[in-house]
């Protein structure tokens, strides 16, 4: 039976954990990101990867950095014959890497070369793609710049976000992942070199990058704002009051007002003056210190003030 040591920490890598286990490989170990507080009330919370490994009576590993750590030397000792890794969260360093018979791998959450990084999702939808995908590739001492071992791709519709891209991915992932790994064991399945001028970045999303730049199109700053859905979540301000924006809809509709401006309110509507002469509606926001509300119960209620001609930034 093929020892696996299994790497990951958020929901999307639960589903590839729980396939290596119904696949009957044995994984020895768990390791995951450290308990960390979540939420206005700083709860301290477990990994969704951790809660799996619990759940199979795994053995859980929780470095806060696996580099020169307890940890890692006990995955020395567990000598797996490969590590498997799905959306970690840190470095590997080479020296584990060597660890396993077979190597490392990884289930990256993009199309490689396209995405290196922590948020390739994110980029994918903010920019615009009308795909996305996964790709299984060698782990090497430079961030996802390992060789190819197979890939799958997935649409991505105008109603999708991080959230949606990431429970289609995450089970493309696992069904990837499942179908190569036999050939990485037995040797037939050799890495394909990354081409290097094809190379792209997504690197973790800044707290500059959540606020929304209505320069840009409608389209833009819906592909933005559900490229950062249900998190980090894209914001813009109002006078001195942040509102986040949970969801928007770009209209078939022009305007010759200034970029950012409220151009039409109703009790049920709120327009906004975008880039190149576009529209977009707010569906869904969430005021400073409110609850996350759609847009006729914010006019209703705190947004009552609001009024067209007046600006959002």
């Amino acid at each position: 039976m093929t020892k696996v040591v299994f790497m990951g920490t958020p929901a999307f890598s639960v589903p590839i954990l729980e396939g290596l286990i119904e696949q009957g490989y044995d994984v020895q170990a768990v390791v995951t990101q450290p308990d960390r507080p979540v939420g206005r009330k700083k709860i301290i919370t477990a990994t969704p990867v951790k809660e799996a490994a619990l759940a199979h009576h795994l053995l859980v590993l929780q470095p806060e950095k696996i580099s020169s750590s307890p940890e890692m030397e006990k995955i020395q000792e567990l000598k797996p014959d490969i590590i498997v890794t799905a959306a970690f969260g840190q470095f590997l360093p080479e020296k584990l890497l060597q660890v396993p018979t077979h190597g490392a791998v990884n289930v990256h959450a993009s199309l490689l070369p396209k995405y290196r990084g922590g948020a390739p999702v994110h980029y994918a939808i903010i920019n615009g793609e009308t795909e996305a995908g996964v790709t299984i590739m060698e782990m090497i001492k430079k961030m996802d710049a390992g060789g190819i071992f197979s890939q799958g791709k997935v649409a991505i519709t105008k109603q999708d976000d991080v959230g949606t891209m990431f429970e289609k991915l995450s089970l493309l992932g696992r069904d990837l992942l499942l179908e190569t790994l036999p050939n990485i064991l037995s040797g037939e399945l050799t890495p394909i070199p990354q081409k290097e001028e094809d190379v792209t970045f997504s690197p973790n999303i800044s707290r500059e990058e959540e606020a929304v730049n209505w320069e840009k199109t409608a389209e833009e700053v819906d592909n933005q704002v559900r490229g950062m859905r249900p998190w980090p979540i894209a914001y813009t301000t109002y006078g001195d009051i942040r509102w986040k924006l949970w969801a928007t809809e770009p209209l078939d509709e022009t305007t010759d007002e200034k970029p950012g401006t409220i151009i039409h309110r109703s009790k049920k509507e709120l327009w906004i003056a975008c880039g190149n002469k576009s529209v977009l509606a707010i569906k869904e926001l969430q005021p400073a210190g409110k609850a996350k509300q759609d847009i006729q119960a914010f006019l209703n209620g705190v947004g009552q003030s609001v009024t067209t001609g007046q600006q959002v930034n």
